[in-house]
């Protein structure tokens, strides 16, 4: 016999469980919720345990990469990649919202920053964000948690660059969030935080999971989503060696930019963007060494940020640049100095092209094939401004030398931009409330529908999107 939900979720990452969030807060005593999750549910204690076992890397197998150069990161588990992510949660600033209104490019979002500015409170109040209280973006409540502190580098850039450089933003709370969370212990290791203070699905959503209308089924494949005449009825999945469906009354895709377009591909439900645009951010690091001044002075890993590159008219031509500073022991050989030093990466943002993109494989329907042909002109554009001013933009600081690597960081452990939201069906898969065009009871969440990779971290505009599309189904707008 068939079972029937009214939701069903699939994945159990930020996006799928942010959604969840907001749903249970308005759903009925009697709602029944799914949610399939392709990986293992595990504690904490055994993702560290397993640690070798569950890096990124062992789940490559999962797709096919035609550009193994770059790599695709995710992490299949409950929780998804909230177990190994590093906790940064800036905002993305107004106009990342209107880059084709205002410079000229790519696509304009079809929501402003004003629309989900509220939400982004709600999801930093649930992360535990530690942060300052002078940032470039516009906020109407103060962080949960003082900043971290930043080094004397950091202060010295910041002293040069009022309202332009401050104290990153993480989820890595200063105080105690009881009762799962105590304060960051600074040690350095926040992919996969020792004492489980950063911010994870499985410490701080641990009531929604709990929740009596919730049943999560772990190592639950989603095949292909069932539909007929514009409305979804139902996901095939396969568990323990079956093949297996259910009803469902909404469906909610929160895989990842890889497997959203996937699963939208296998369900007969193609489109001019469906798994087109396939990017992410584009970083390089520098290292800067220092005379007389020492980084690496506690805190946690990464601690500043920069906008000095960031917004403005060049933007109609090149990139938007965000410098991030990092604490870590990258010392110098070097009796005495061992600690003058400064790493930085500048994190720039990327278009979606057409010619990047997630699509079906021709002789094995079950895996996704990622086709990844490089970033744009227009980011090239903003590396080549970076490496031009970074002299200029370093003489607040007492510079011995400087080195900027030649080669961009593989990866920023993003995957965006394959299931576009958009006004225009032509040009976009889900629509401002991240509903499907066409099958209005399918809901997809998740990177996958940014319209743009700005610099700013996506996981905390993701989450927000998230909330913002599950109290949209309850304030009026019609499925």
């Amino acid at each position: 016999m068939e079972q029937s939900y009214d939701v069903v979720c699939i994945g159990s990452g930020f996006g799928s469980s942010f959604f969840l969030k907001e749903y249970l807060r308005h759903a009925p005593e009697t709602a029944r919720i799914l949610v399939l999750e392709r990986g293992p549910a595990l504690s904490h204690t055994q993702h560290i345990a397993r640690r070798e076992e569950l890096t990124y890397e062992s789940f490559q197998h999962t797709f096919v990469n035609e550009t193994p150069t770059k790599p695709w990161i995710f992490t299949l588990a409950h929780g998804g990649s909230s177990n190994c992510w590093g906790g940064n949660t800036p905002r993305m600033i107004p106009n990342d919202f209107r880059l084709r209104s205002r410079y000229g490019v790519g696509f304009d979002w079809p929501i402003s920053y004003d629309d989900l500015e509220p939400y982004y409170c709600e999801v930093e109040e649930t992360f535990g964000v530690a942060g300052p209280d002078d940032t470039v973006y516009p906020r109407s409540k103060p962080y949960p948690c003082p900043p971290h502190q930043m080094s004397d580098p950091d202060r010295a850039m910041a002293a040069a660059y009022p309202g332009l450089f401050f104290a990153l933003p993480v989820a890595k709370p200063t105080r105690s969030r009881l009762p799962a969370r105590p304060q960051c212990c600074s040690s350095l290791r926040c992919n996969l935080c020792p004492i489980d203070s950063k911010f994870t699905i499985l410490n701080g959503m641990r009531s929604e999971y709990a929740d009596p209308r919730v049943e999560l089924r772990s190592n639950a494949t989603a095949e292909r989503i069932e539909h007929a005449g514009g409305v979804a009825k139902g996901v095939h999945f396969t568990s323990e060696g079956a093949e297996l469906f259910v009803k469902a009354e909404l469906v909610v895709l929160g895989a990842n930019g890889i497997f959203n377009p996937h699963l939208l591909l296998r369900s007969g439900l193609e489109g001019p963007w469906v798994g087109r645009g396939l990017c992410e951010q584009v970083s390089v690091l520098c290292t800067v060494d220092l005379d007389g001044m020492d980084g690496f002075q506690g805190s946690t890993t990464q601690t500043a940020l920069g906008y000095m590159l960031y917004d403005g008219p060049h933007r109609r031509e090149r990139a938007a640049a965000m410098l991030e500073s990092y604490n870590v022991p990258n010392l110098r050989n070097l009796r005495g100095r061992w600690r003058q030093r400064y790493v930085i990466k500048f994190v720039l943002e990327d278009l979606p092209q057409e010619r990047n993109r997630v699509r079906l494989d021709a002789e094995e329907a079950s895996r996704p094939v990622a086709e990844y042909h490089g970033h744009s002109e227009y980011t090239h554009r903003g590396l080549e401004a970076v490496r031009a001013s970074l002299q200029d933009l370093l003489k607040p600081l007492p510079v011995e030398s400087f080195a900027m690597k030649d080669e961009i960081e593989k990866t920023d452990y993003h995957i965006q931009c394959t299931t576009m939201m958009g006004r225009n069906p032509k040009n976009s898969v889900v629509d401002a409330n991240c509903r499907h065009h066409r099958v209005r009871n399918l809901v997809v969440v998740g990177s996958s529908v940014f319209p743009s990779a700005a610099p700013a971290n996506p996981t905390l505009t993701l989450s927000a999107l998230a909330l913002r599309s599950a109290r949209s189904l309850f304030e009026g707008h019609a499925i």
